[in-house]
């Protein structure tokens, strides 16, 4: 007898109809999750000459927090601000003429 997750009404557009091919994925799913790798980040670099750059990115809602990591020297001077909105967010920063202030962010919630 097979056990199954129940059924599935609303599926993605890849969906998996094979149920052990699901099973297996969502096991690899998981096993990447449980190790930290998961599809929550980006790159942005601030604008030059603006106090202000929105990011848009669809896995952001408006109580997600974003994590910046600096990847630049000048990034790592920056204090910016972040507001989230749906499917975006706001960096308010300083308005520097340098054009290297790369950060790595993540998106959590």
């Amino acid at each position: 007898m097979s056990t199954s997750a129940g059924s599935r009404t609303a599926l993605p557009p890849n969906y998996i109809d094979n149920d052990p091919e699901w099973k297996r994925k969502a096991s690899l799913w998981m096993l990447e999750a449980n190790q930290g790798r998961l599809n929550n980040v980006g790159t942005v670099t601030l604008l030059s000459g603006t106090v202000s750059t929105v990011v848009s990115d669809m896995r952001v809602g408006i109580n997600s927090f974003i994590g910046l990591m600096p990847t630049t020297a000048n990034a790592a001077a920056e204090s910016p601000y972040i507001n989230t909105t749906k499917q975006s967010f706001t960096i308010t920063h300083a308005n520097a003429a340098t054009g290297d202030r790369t950060f790595r962010y993540c998106i959590l919630g």
